[in-house]
């Protein structure tokens, strides 16, 4: 999985990336109503991103959206989820799942980690992430990995 972090003055925007089989355990469109339940269960659960990335709570963030797009979701309808609509050819292939959250902030810049103990607790498949952050401290990158439960916002 693939992470990047951005902190801005009154917001903290979360991009997760990874292939559906960290998130599902399969890489495809769903062939089965216990996989195409597995994928409901996913996706209210992504829905709730503020139980799997928790911001310091010296920023006093509060989770405004999340977005999830992913080329099996394209016949998928669900009000807060947007299709990747060029890929319908994907069904059958191997497909990533990406999810936007973003966190409104009161104050952003205090944050000093992000809490993502329950992240690898929800996804069992999910032994490490590669993290790029960009904070008012600066860019720089980090990896985590399963039994972390902080990533640290500075350097």
């Amino acid at each position: 999985m693939h992470m990047d972090v951005a902190v801005d003055a009154r917001a903290i925007t979360v991009t997760l990336s990874s292939p559906l089989d960290t998130f599902l355990g399969f890489e495809r469109a769903p062939r089965t109503e216990a996989e195409q339940q597995q994928l409901e269960q996913l996706l209210a659960t992504l829905q709730s991103a503020q139980q799997l990335i928790q911001p310091d709570p010296a920023a006093q963030c509060a989770l405004d959206s999340v977005d999830v797009e992913s080329p099996i979701l394209s016949d998928h309808t669900h009000d807060h989820h947007h299709a990747d609509h060029a890929h319908d050819h994907a069904h059958d292939e191997h497909a990533d799942m990406d999810v936007y959250v973003v966190f409104s902030c009161a104050h952003a810049h205090k944050a000093q980690f992000l809490d993502v103990q329950q992240l690898f607790r929800a996804f069992p498949r999910l032994e490490q992430v590669a993290v790029q952050v960009a904070a008012p401290q600066g860019q720089f990158k980090r990896q985590l990995h399963g039994g972390e439960t902080r990533l640290r916002l500075v350097r």
